[in-house]
Order: C-alpha cells, then sequence, then structure tokens
C-alpha cells in the first residue's frame, strides 16, 4: 500500500479543517442534540461567533478572520474543501514551496472573508435587515477559487478524467465554472455567502498572481543571476483568458479600461515590454510539461531523483530563449546595412590591405 506524503502545511491545514469543523459542530447553538446532529447535513449558518464570522458579533474575534476558512457547516462542505486541500494544497505545496504556499493561502483565506465581513455590514447599514449581522460566513469556497486560479495559470492544458473518462476537461475551463455554479447557486438557492467567497476569491488570488508574486525567472536557472519576476504578464494569464472564447473580447476590453484607469490613478504598475516576454517565456515554459501531475505529484517534477532533469531541462530552455533573442538582435542591424556610404568605408580598408596589388593593376595598361 503506498504510503501518503503530504507537505507540512497542506498536513496541518487538513487536521485544521477536521478539528475545527468538530468543534464548531460540538459548539454550535442548537435546542437539541438531534437537531444539532441533522442540521450538520444540511445546515448553511448558525455558526460560532468566535469560530466562524457572524458580522454582528465576530468584530470583537479578530481571528475568526483566518479561522473561519477551515470551518465548515456540514458534511458536504467538508468534503469538498478537505479534497481540494489534499490534492490541490499538496500540488501548490510542493510546486512553489512552503513558503510561498503560506503567503498565498493567508492572502486568498483572510481578504475575501474580510471583504465579505464588510459587505454583510454596509448591507446592514443599508438596509437596517438584522438578517445580514446573524449570517454566519464560513468555509473554504474563497481558498477552493484560489486553488483553481493558481492551477489555471501552472497547468491550463491539462486534462482531468471524471467518472471514469467519460467526462475530460482542461483544468483552464474549472475556475469559469466554479464561478458559474456559484452564483446560480447564490441567486437560486439562497447561498449568497458562498457567491461572494467565491468570486472574492477569485479576485484575490488572481491579483496577486498576476500582479504581485515574485518569482525566479528562466534566465537565473542558466546563468545563476538571481533575476526574479514580479507577477505574471504573460497573455494566457490575463483577465479575459479565463472565460469562454466567445466572452473574451468583451471582457478584455472591459479589463484594459479598468486597469488603464488604474494605472492612471497609479494604483497599478504598467508592464513593459520585458515583463510581457518574461511572462510569456514562463507559460510556454510550463506548457513544456515540467511540472507533475495534479492527482499524482511524484509523477513528474517532483522532489526525487527528476529535480536535477527538471532543472536541466529548464536551463536548456533559457538557454534556448537567451539564443532566440541573441539571433533576434544580431538580425535587427543588417536591415540598414546596403547603404551608400558602407561601400566607401569598407574600399580604403581593401586598399590599405592589398596595397601590392593595388598599385600592380593600374601598371598593366600604361605599359
Amino acid at each position: 500500500m503506498a504510503r501518503i506524503n503530504l507537505p507540512p502545511l497542506t498536513r496541518s491545514l487538513l487536521a485544521s479543517l477536521v478539528l475545527f469543523t468538530l468543534l464548531n459542530f460540538a459548539l454550535r447553538p442548537t435546542p437539541d442534540w438531534r437537531e444539532k446532529a441533522e442540521k450538520p447535513f444540511v445546515s448553511v449558518g448558525n455558526g460560532v461567533p468566535y469560530l466562524s464570522i457572524v458580522p454582528g458579533v465576530s468584530i470583537i474575534y479578530p481571528w475568526v478572520f483566518l479561522l473561519a476558512t477551515v470551518v465548515e457547516q456540514n458534511v458536504f462542505g467538508l468534503i469538498i474543501t478537505g479534497l481540494t486541500i489534499f490534492y490541490g494544497g499538496r500540488y501548490l505545496e510542493r510546486a512553489w514551496g512552503s513558503t510561498e504556499f503560506t503567503k498565498f493561502v493567508l492572502f486568498v483565506a483572510m481578504i475575501p472573508n474580510l471583504l465579505s465581513f464588510l459587505l454583510y455590514a454596509f448591507g446592514y447599514l443599508l438596509s437596517k435587515n438584522e438578517a445580514a449581522l446573524n449570517t454566519t460566513i464560513s468555509g473554504g469556497i474563497a481558498i477552493q477559487a484560489g486553488f483553481l486560479v493558481s492551477l489555471k495559470q501552472l497547468v491550463p492544458e491539462h486534462t482531468v478524467a471524471i467518472a471514469k473518462g467519460l467526462v475530460r476537461m482542461r483544468v483552464k475551463h474549472f475556475p469559469a465554472i466554479f464561478l458559474l455554479a456559484n452564483t446560480i447557486s447564490g441567486l437560486l438557492l439562497g447561498t449568497e455567502t458562498a457567491m461572494f467567497l467565491a468570486w472574492f476569491g477569485f479576485f484575490t488570488a488572481w491579483i496577486y498572481l498576476r500582479f504581485y508574486r515574485v518569482t525566479p525567472s528562466i534566465s537565473s536557472a542558466a546563468t545563476g543571476d538571481g533575476s526574479v519576476i514580479k507577477g505574471d504578464a504573460s497573455d494566457t494569464f490575463s483577465f479575459a483568458h479565463f472565460f469562454p472564447e466567445p466572452l473574451q473580447t468583451p471582457i478584455g476590453s472591459i479589463a484594459d479600461q479598468v486597469y488603464a484607469t488604474l494605472v492612471s490613478m497609479r494604483i497599478c504598475t504598467p508592464f513593459s515590454a520585458e515583463d510581457i516576454d518574461a511572462g510569456n517565456e514562463q507559460a510556454s515554459a510550463r506548457a513544456e510539461g515540467g511540472l507533475p501531475s495534479i492527482m499524482n505529484p511524484n509523477s513528474r517534477g517532483g522532489r526525487g531523483g527528476t529535480t536535477r532533469a527538471e532543472a536541466e531541462r529548464r536551463r536548456a530552455l533559457a538557454l534556448k530563449a537567451l539564443d532566440q533573442r541573441l539571433h533576434a538582435a544580431a538580425s535587427r542591424p543588417q536591415v540598414p546595412v546596403p547603404t551608400a556610404p558602407e561601400p566607401a568605408v569598407l574600399s580604403p580598408h581593401g586598399d590599405t590591405n592589398y596595397e601590392p596589388e593595388q598599385h600592380d593593376e593600374p601598371q598593366k595598361p600604361a605599359s
């Protein structure tokens, strides 16, 4: 039987999810134990205010803005979040390292919870509806959205087979399907809290990975200069590419206008041409298949004996990209070479190099 080896943070997240979900179940305020036993399968609220976010109470428990992410209110949510952390967390922590994965989880866990809390607080101020203050905000929906965004960045063309291959879907389509499902459920079934967390988690993960996360450049693997890239300016990770192709053009135009406005307000720093080229090179390198499989992270690019082979592959890609740039740079100045001054400059050098031969030629017709 194969031994399941989990990275440290992924293992801690799974243990925290089970522990605090069970603790929330035990401390949940319910009239009797029969209702307490039934609610975990169907409940979407009534969380403990010092474990989950309850806008009217939890302001005095600031730790819940992080802790609520690993508190599920029902068994279905526990299973989904557990599988997400087991497969997605294991994959991302091995691909990024524990330090980078920790920073990503902190961003994707806390910011959506805080934004959802503020949304319900402002909703109460506008409507005076006390239901907004008693809503329970918890669960791993934001982490699920964030993991899907990061997997779309790392392995967009990876195909996942569902139901023994009856349904096959590429990873790059998962974020849009996830957002659509939570939006429909929020509007029709009343699970608007999950809808808000899904969208906030999506935006938080994309903004962090697009503009702020620092990663080593491909050339640093070959040259060892320690150069880094801030964000991911690749074309395939643009906002419009998260949606189906018929929607990419209108969404892209709107996103470009928003981006230009943020740049003019100096909220965002515009990407340079070098940033875009570097981002596209990174995306191309990932598309070559250097990362492991999601379901079997030890299959390729793991921490075992393939580490050296992976480094060699990346070094070869970096050298190839550098060679292409050198050829492109060398070919550019050759365009204006055939100009009038060039022969005049070259001919004196020719005369000085072959001075005896050049003087002999005009003497022949004189004799």
